[in-house]
């Protein structure tokens, strides 16, 4: 949590007591929903709550923004950035049903007034936004084929709408057809004093 602290000065005494429940609160669900690693729960803000935020380093999103999480699972990335852009909406949808769960729980405890969840399938998610985001839910193609109709043609940020995802290892071959438009950023670069990052990018795909 410190190290959040650190990265991100400009949280105020709301955004830090919202972070600071995160891993009590994830603690007492993850022990009747499995929705992080049990073996990982004791690095949650590192492995997950700023691993999702090196999106709010990398972007800016204005007030107003609508963002969709695609397949959240426990609210990753989709929690972390509803507390870092508390002006902006998000809907966070996974076909998990007890995930859901947790994620509302998580929204209820923490006073998010920003969050909805619903226990939806990507294919049948008719909402028009202007980012997704994910977490390594599914490849870089079936993504893009599967949420590019779910996103606004009007921009109001200065990255154009798109697609935003986090992935690790090699990607080569997964932004191989986008190579022309992906604009991959090495989360290393973002926080470099973090040796976990080595080898994990997000890809911003312009739709």
């Amino acid at each position: 949590m410190e190290r959040i602290l650190r990265l991100f000065p400009s949280l105020d005494d709301v955004q830090r007591r919202q972070l600071s429940m995160l891993q009590g609160l994830y603690e007492e669900w993850n022990a009747k929903i499995n929705v992080v690693s049990r073996k990982d729960i004791s690095n949650l803000y590192v492995h997950h709550v700023l691993h999702s935020l090196a999106i709010a380093r990398a972007f800016r999103f204005v007030p107003g923004t609508t963002i969709l999480d695609v397949g959240t699972g426990g609210g990753f990335p989709g929690i972390p950035l509803a507390i870092a852009f508390p002006d902006c909406l998000f809907t966070l949808i996974d076909s998990t049903g007890k995930k859901i769960r947790v994620v509302e729980e998580v929204v209820r405890a923490t006073g998010l007034t920003n969050v909805s969840a619903v226990q939806r399938r990507c294919e049948e998610e008719t909402g028009v936004y202007d980012f997704a985001v994910s977490r390594a839910v599914m490849p870089l193609a079936d993504l893009y084929k599967l949420v590019k109709k779910n996103i606004s043609a009007k921009n109001r940020n200065a990255h154009a709408n798109g697609i935003i995802t986090l992935k690790g290892g090699d990607i080569t071959n997964e932004i191989k057809p986008f190579r022309h438009i992906a604009e991959v950023t090495e989360i290393s670069s973002l926080f470099p004093a973090e040796e976990w990052f080595k080898e994990k990018y997000i890809i911003y795909l312009p739709c």
